[in-house]
This record gives C-alpha cells, sequence and structure tokens, in this order.
C-alpha cells in the first residue's frame, strides 16, 4: 500500500498533495563532514514520499507505513523533549521552523520510504519531506540553506544525533548523472556531470536485514573522538584552540597531524588518520570522476570503506561481510557502507551487464554465513535522481 492509498484510506478522501525526497549515497566523504570535510554523493531514485492535507486548529496528525505508533502534536507546543519515537526527527523540525516561522496550520498524512531504513539518509529525507508538505500548508518558502539548517538542527539538538549536513546537502543540490562535491568548510559545491565515454554504472543497495539507530548507536562517540584528536593537536602545536565543540580536523594542517599524530591516544589517532586520509580520497575520486575514471573511483571506494573498518572502527560482522564479498565480485567497481556503518546496509557502484551474477553471488554467499537473516536480507538497483531542487 502507498502512502497515498494509506491516506484515501485513513481520512476518506484523497491527499489534497504529495511530496517526495529521494535518499543519497555517499561513495567517499564518509565519517568527516562534522569535523569539516569534503564530501561527495548522489541522490537516487528511491526516497520518501509523503501523502497529506491541512489541520486548520494547528494539529500535526503524522503517521508511516513503516511503524505502528500515530504521532500527533500541535505547531505552537511540541514537547521539547523527545518522545523516543520515529517522529522525533519531525517534532524538532516543527520546532526549528517555528522559531523563524508563524505556524497555524497543521498536518494530517502519511509518510512511506521505498527502502528498509537503514544507511541511506531516511531521516534526513523524512525531514525534508515533512517540512516541504508543512511550509506548503503555511505559505512559507524556505532557502535550500534554511532547509540544510532547519534538518540538521532537528538531529543535533533535538534527537540528539552529532551529524554533520552531508545527507541533506546531497538530497537537495544533487542532479540526475552528476557526482555532487562538496566542501563543508564553505558550503560551496560542484556538480561534476557524468563525462562521454564514461563507463556505465548503477547503484547497487545490499541490506543486511538489520536496521540501526544513530542516536543509539556509537556515531555520537566517534565524532567526539575526532573532535578530541583535533583538540589535542592543536594543544601539542601549540596552535589556539577554543571552545571542544567548535574544533575540528580542517582547522589541523596535514604537516601538524603527521608530526604530532603518534602522541594520541590509539582511538584518537585512527580517527584522525581516516578523517584526513578521506579528506585526499574525495579530491582524488572528484578528479577521477571528472576524468571519466569509474575504475579509479570505484577503487578509492572500496579504499574508503577498508578505512571506515581500520580506522573509524564501525561495521558490524554482517555489514563487514558484505563488504568483503563486494571487494571479491567481478563486476563491482567499488562499494562501503552507507551511513554510519554500524548496521543498515551497504552500497556499490556496479557495471550493469554483470547486474544478475553480482546479486546472485552477494546474496548466496551472505546468506550462507548468515542464514538466519534469509527474508529480511534484500538487494536493489537504484540510479542517480535530482535532489529537491528548492
Amino acid at each position: 500500500m502507498t502512502a497515498y492509498e494509506e491516506f484515501e484510506k485513513k481520512y476518506n478522501r484523497p491527499p489534497e498533495f504529495m511530496e517526495f525526497t529521494p535518499y543519497r549515497v555517499c561513495p567517499l566523504g564518509a565519517h568527516s563532514d562534522h569535523n569539516l570535510g569534503k564530501i561527495t554523493g548522489f541522490a537516487i531514485d528511491k526516497g520518501v514520499h509523503i501523502a497529506c492535507g491541512p489541520k486548520m486548529n494547528g494539529v500535526v496528525e503524522i503517521s508511516s507505513l513503516q511503524f505502528q505508533k500515530r504521532a500527533q502534536w500541535h505547531v505552537s507546543s511540541t514537547p521539547e523533549e523527545k518522545q523516543n519515537d520515529w517522529a522525533d526527527y519531525l517534532r524538532g523540525a516543527t520546532i526549528e521552523l517555528g522559531k523563524r516561522y508563524s505556524l497555524r496550520t497543521g498536518i494530517c498524512a502519511v509518510i512511506d520510504g521505498e527502502l528498509p531504513i537503514g544507511g541511506l539518509s531516511s531521516s534526513a529525507a523524512v525531514i525534508i519531506t515533512f517540512l516541504s508538505a508543512l511550509c506548503r500548508l503555511n505559505n512559507i518558502k524556505l532557502s535550500a540553506e534554511e532547509y540544510i539548517a532547519f534538518s540538521k538542527t532537528a538531529e543535533n539538538r533535538y534527537v540528539g544525533v552529532a551529524s554533520g549536513k552531508l545527507d541533506q546537502s546531497c538530497e537537495i543540490y544533487s542532479r540526475k548523472d552528476h557526482l555532487l562535491y562538496m566542501d563543508m568548510l564553505d558550503s560551496s559545491f560542484e556538480l561534476i556531470h557524468k563525462p562521454d565515454g564514461m563507463k556505465d554504472f548503477e547503484i547497487a543497495v545490499f541490506f543486511s536485514g538489520l536496521e540501526r539507530s544513530l542516536a543509539s548507536s556509537k556515531f555520537n562517540m566517534r565524532v567526539d573522538e575526532a573532535r578530541s584528536a583535533a583538540y589535542a593537536l592543536k594543544a601539542f602545536s601549540g596552535m589556539e584552540y577554543g571552545k571542544f565543540d567548535q574544533t575540528n580536523l580542517r582547522d589541523v594542517p596535514f604537516e601538524v597531524y603527521e608530526e604530532y599524530k603518534h602522541r594520541l591516544p590509539e582511538n584518537w589517532q585512527k580517527r584522525a588518520e581516516h578523517w584526513f586520509t578521506e579528506f585526499r580520497r574525495v579530491e582524488r575520486g572528484a578528479e577521477a570522476f571528472r576524468n571519466g575514471d569509474i575504475e579509479q573511483f570505484g577503487s578509492l571506494v572500496f579504499e574508503s570503506g577498508r578505512s571506515s573498518i581500520v580506522n573509524w572502527n564501525t561495521g558490524s560482522p554482517e555489514l563487514i561481510k558484505l563488504y568483503e564479498i563486494m571487494t571479491q565480485t567481478q563486476g563491482i567497481y567499488g562499494g562501503r557502507f552507507s551511513g554510519a556503518g554500524f548496521k543498515g546496509c551497504t552500497m556499490a557502484l556496479i557495471n550493469p551487464e554483470y547486474r544478475d551474477q553480482i546479486f546472485k553471488k552477494v546474496e548466496n554467499e551472505y546468506l550462507k554465513a548468515f542464514p538466519h537473516l534469509e527474508g529480511m536480507y534484500s538487494a536493489h538497483i537504484c540510479h542517480t535522481a535530482d535532489g529537491v531542487g528548492v
């Protein structure tokens, strides 16, 4: 059942309108945006749909096809503390929007995500889709920067996830057949068109069968460890440093890291090693894509995946197994965990000519290792797509 059909069933009328936000994959740049690194990304042709209509009394009444519990609050009296359910992202978004704009009209809505939850920035996609609908009902027009800022702040302050703005940026700025290449230091970005002559590729998504929550994972701890490394490196080298939460590895020259990294605790050094090597991989990857070299680009994506395991220390046994299978599968240019990398899914750039063989091999080898996940594991083909383009 679609969001449109569920809305008709629930409210005995068709929705007044629909909104859509695509999911994203990040081939290179993982675990670096929160410390002002560089990233790459594609929006994909699967995402979050919302069917909705107005509620003139200001009530937000929203349900999801992926969760049983319906959520409800008022635009002018959203609970200040999170309620620990799926709708917390939307409560946080309502609060952030209400700080800047007058909200009078509420919303009745049904949300549906096209793919299983975990690793494709579903939370950011849900927030942006919801904000789009709520703004439309209240005659508010947000800039792209406002969508990104409101979405990020809702996750950071209300939900408690120390994320950067990679997800939202990919879902808004991306364009079909282009690689988004973005610098989080100043939010500048380039859309690199897929060159004529580049070999064809598709985006495969392999779901482990396990869902995950960033807020309950070690995501925040990894971010703190990276920031701690930056703080310590500044202190060791005599650089000025201020507040901890305003310290980023981007502030630290690579030469300073190389000189003082041996003085860092092991985990801090590993987080910094991933960040600095990922920064260079992004730059090299953007150039490889610009030159139409999908093999080189994919090789860098595999390197990024390995660094995420070894240096960022993410990856459940299931995801690590998927990654290892991908590295040994003909027709896969490159792949890595998608998202935080604690559960969720992996993504791969594949040669379409090998699609059937790839899907068969990955499924057989993965379910041989984890037979209890049969029926929960799934694989999907996606293509690059336009972001919401506000």
